[in-house]
Parts: C-alpha cells; sequence; structure tokens
C-alpha cells in the first residue's frame, strides 16, 4: 500500500496542475471508503473528536489543528493509537495536507475495528483556507503551514507557506 501511495504523490505535481478543483483531485486519488467531515463540523463546538495528524513531523512541527495528536504516515504505528484511545467506538478526525494521506490512516483505523472515522476534507490546507486557527508546537497560534512541496502549496490559498 505504501508504494501506491509513494506513486500517486509522484504523480500528484503533474495531475495537481491539471485539476479544476478540489473534489475533482481527492475523487481521483481517494476511494471513499471513509466518510468525510468539513472543516465546518469538525470546528463547531459540539464536535468532541480525537484529532490524529497523519502528517510528518516536520509537517507537523510547523503547524497543526488544536489538540491534534501526532501519528505521522511513513511511520505510523497502530499500537500508539490503540494505547492513546483504547475505545474503539471514539470520534476520530484523521487529517493531513489535502486529505488523501490521511484515508489511509484512517482505512487502517477502520480495518482494525475503530467505527467512527471520518477523513478531514480539504485537510489542514481547508481548514487554514476558512480561517481557522493552527498551532504551533508551543500552543502558539501561527500563520505558517508546511506544505509539502511547490505543487501541494498551490492549494493553501490562506497563511504562510512553509516548505
Amino acid at each position: 500500500m505504501k508504494v501506491f501511495i509513494s506513486i500517486a504523490l509522484c504523480f500528484f505535481t503533474f495531475y495537481s496542475n491539471a485539476q479544476e478543483s478540489l473534489p475533482e483531485l481527492l475523487k481521483h486519488y481517494n476511494t471513499k471508503n471513509i466518510p468525510y467531515i468539513t472543516v465546518q463540523e469538525l470546528a463547531m463546538p459540539k464536535t468532541k473528536a480525537f484529532i490524529l495528524d497523519a502528517r510528518e513531523k516536520g509537517e507537523y512541527n510547523t503547524s497543526h489543528l488544536k489538540n491534534a495528536i501526532f501519528v505521522g504516515y511513513n511511520n505510523f504505528e497502530l499500537d500508539s493509537v490503540i494505547a492513546k484511545i483504547p475505545n474503539k467506538n471514539s470520534e476520530i478526525v484523521v487529517y493531513c495536507s489535502i486529505g488523501i494521506r490521511s484515508e489511509t490512516i484512517a482505512s487502517k483505523l477502520k480495518k482494525a475495528g475503530y467505527t467512527n472515522v471520518f477523513n478531514l476534507y480539504g485537510g489542514i490546507f481547508e481548514w487554514k483556507n476558512n480561517n481557522f486557527r493552527v498551532y504551533n508546537l508551543e500552543n502558539a497560534e501561527t500563520e505558517n503551514v508546511h506544505v509539502y512541496s511547490k505543487e501541494w502549496g498551490n492549494w493553501l490559498k490562506k497563511g504562510k507557506k512553509v516548505f
């Protein structure tokens, strides 16, 4: 599966330039086996979900959603999630930059028996594009968002792009 995602990410550069919209991009790369939650839904005070960041450590260190738990992508360890979230009926929202890597991690959680798992539609980019706050390692609000690459950065419209 990692090989498939790696190949998909390599071709992302080409495909992202050909895409007209985020929905088309996500439709192309995602299987939709994990339901989406919108940034507006996640931001609602009544939403009490565990938030998992499925990006790499450098991306997380630059900025992340408030109270997000870093789980990573390349070195994701299911056992660490099980230790932190033993109740498999807990609401869990997984996010990455745009919503592709997070679907892979969310699928692993679903396969492990978690029943209430969502993929954040558009990831941290959509979160920031909708003027929601992101935080650095000191839990201070920041405008910085790690965009992974110049091409991926095209999807971030607000905030300061960090590579």
